[in-house]
């Protein structure tokens, strides 16, 4: 595998496993003002973001790589509100959607076809996640000033359930 994918990849699989770190932390944060449907919500994109690393580490693995786990830094803990914390969300899915794009611009200059195409799946994603991100965090902002508007929100979210597999 080229030395500079490789490399790539690793730092790629970092980002990706803060970014289950910070999920979790935001799950955490939710929970702990009583708002279930934003932890669970939260929780199962924890979930996801964990799957999207581990789909890096294997195949970086199976292209003859070799994975190097680096350690993650303690995600932010606390928010002043639930739209600060969805605003937080959706900067760090911008910001995983540029890593992406840097990625694909590496894969592509050292001409390795295989890591461009499995990239294609992520650059997708990221068009989701933002979208999502930024949906949900203008909904919080609407309702942030209503109780009701929040708890009608958060059972919402609440509803969310785990995927049973991602597509490929």
């Amino acid at each position: 595998m080229n030395p500079n994918v490789e490399k790539a990849l690793n730092e790629q699989i970092h980002a990706e496993f803060f970014s289950f770190y910070l999920y979790l932390s935001v799950s955490a944060y939710f929970k702990t003002i009583h708002l279930d449907g934003f932890a669970n919500w939260m929780n199962i994109q924890a979930q996801e973001e964990y799957s999207h690393a581990m789909k890096l580490f294997d195949f970086l693995i199976e292209r003859g790589g070799q994975v190097e786990l680096m350690a993650l830094d303690a995600p932010q803990r606390q928010w002043a509100s639930p739209s600060a914390a969805f605003d937080a969300v959706l900067a760090h899915e911008k910001y995983i959607t540029d890593r992406i794009n840097t990625l694909v611009d590496v894969s592509t200059q050292e001409k390795d076809h295989a890591t461009t195409v499995m990239l294609h799946w992520y650059v997708s994603e990221q068009v989701e996640e933002v979208a999502t991100a930024d949906t949900l965090t203008n909904q919080v902002k609407m309702v942030e000033g209503s109780p009701h508007g929040l708890l009608m929100l958060d059972r919402e979210l609440g509803a969310r359930q785990m995927a049973t597999a991602e597509p490929v």
